[in-house]
């Protein structure tokens, strides 16, 4: 029921010409950054990546009852928030940092180094105006489940795909 009624007002909007952003699950389903997207298996991810990760160690987390660890890998500019069920278990992408000198793009092939008017062209049906600031992010989805693109002198400086807030 609940999914019909999404469907049918999503149909509305499209319909009366209202404008209605992609939710925030809607970016985290279908963005990818290079090959790589929120929920990929370490077992895919080892295909894509390159560099030499550094791991943090495992972390359970009382707030989702998960592990975390962070996954580096400074000389390609990626950072991933890595999740499992157990301690030692397969682990999945939970979220995605690009800085410099990453060249990976986006789905809709924004980097680091993209233009703000770039980002704002590609992701403006996403907006998050509430979310976004003027001191230098544009937010996509919402912090709860999205992506952020911070800026340093009008220029994308760093990428960020998943959940920055809870």
């Amino acid at each position: 029921m609940i999914r019909n009624l999404s469907a049918s007002f999503l149909l509305f909007g499209f319909l009366c010409g209202v404008g209605i952003a992609a939710t925030n699950s809607d970016i985290l389903a279908e963005e990818r950054i290079g090959s790589l997207r929120v929920g990929l298996p370490e077992t895919d991810l080892k295909k894509f990546i390159a560099c030499d990760l550094k791991r943090s160690s495992e972390t359970l987390w009382a707030a989702d009852g998960v592990y975390h660890q962070t996954w580096q890998c400074p000389a390609c500019g990626l950072k991933l928030g890595m999740v499992s069920e157990k301690r030692g278990g397969m682990k999945s992408i939970e979220s995605i940092t690009l800085m410099n000198p990453c060249k990976l793009a986006t789905k809709r092939g924004i980097l680091i180094g993209s233009t703000e008017q770039e980002v704002r062209k590609a992701y403006k049906t996403d907006w998050n105006r509430e979310d976004s600031t003027r001191s230098g992010s544009f937010v996509a989805g919402s912090i709860y489940g999205g992506m952020i693109f911070q800026f340093q002198n009008g220029k994308v400086s760093r990428i960020f795909l998943g959940a920055e807030a809870e």
